[in-house]
């Protein structure tokens, strides 16, 4: 079982900070910001790339969840930056697919090179 199927049951503790029957959100262990919180389905997606029809309300309700979470941490105004990445060329290291939510300082551009 992955680590966050295992804080899903609470079998491992988490700083949840939301959480409904179809989502939990919880502040990342190596928080890469001042808030950096990851949001996932209950369900085990192991990949964007496993991602079904059947998932689009899915992940439509997470990005809802971001946005209550950003207004609930007063940076809905200022700003957030939503990450998610897909296998290991990706930066994926937990397969359970997991959105970053990462705020509390300017974040500027993302370049890749």
């Amino acid at each position: 079982m992955c680590v966050f199927c295992k804080i899903v049951k609470k079998e491992l503790p988490a700083k949840i900070v939301y959480e409904d029957d179809k989502v939990m959100a919880f502040h990342d262990i190596n928080p890469q910001a001042p808030i950096h919180i990851l949001i996932i389905p209950k369900e085990h997606i192991e990949t964007v790339n496993d991602l079904q029809e059947n998932h689009k309300e899915l992940i439509g309700h997470i990005f809802l969840v971001a946005k209550k979470i950003a207004k609930e941490l007063g940076v809905d105004e200022k700003g957030y930056r939503i990450l998610i990445n897909c296998n290991k060329d990706g930066g994926q290291e937990v397969y359970h697919i997991h959105f970053h939510f990462f705020a509390g300082k300017p974040l500027g551009p993302m370049i890749c090179k």
